[in-house]
């Protein structure tokens, strides 16, 4: 699995977020932080056998009732430690985008 298709594998699952409302959205920042639990979190399998995992994330991007920023990282199993020996793992890849309280996505 290249990395190509894994950014084109974020960017449709995170796709998905850009439709819902300011409001939606904003709702579960104080969900997540409540119950210490991300947006969403998903499995799968590619072509090749290759296991990955995608979480979504949504917090304040700036401050309280300001813009809202979804992310969301892909990793893939299995996860290799930093430098080696480290118990710290980075996904594969990540991508994000931020609302506005009008519901403008930044920089679009």
């Amino acid at each position: 699995m290249d990395t190509d298709e894994k950014r084109l594998l974020l960017a449709k699952s995170l796709e998905e977020f850009r439709s819902w409302t300011y409001e939606s959205l904003a709702k579960e920042i104080d969900r997540t932080r409540r119950e210490h639990e991300c947006l969403q979190y998903r499995q799968g399998v590619f072509a090749d056998g290759t296991e990955y995992k995608l979480e979504f994330n949504v917090f304040w991007d700036d401050r309280r009732d300001g813009d809202v920023r979804v992310c969301g990282d892909l990793t893939t199993n299995p996860q290799r430690p930093l430098l080696g020996f480290l118990p710290i793992f980075a996904p594969d890849v990540t991508d994000s985008f931020i609302m506005r309280y009008d519901g403008t996505l930044v920089d679009e």
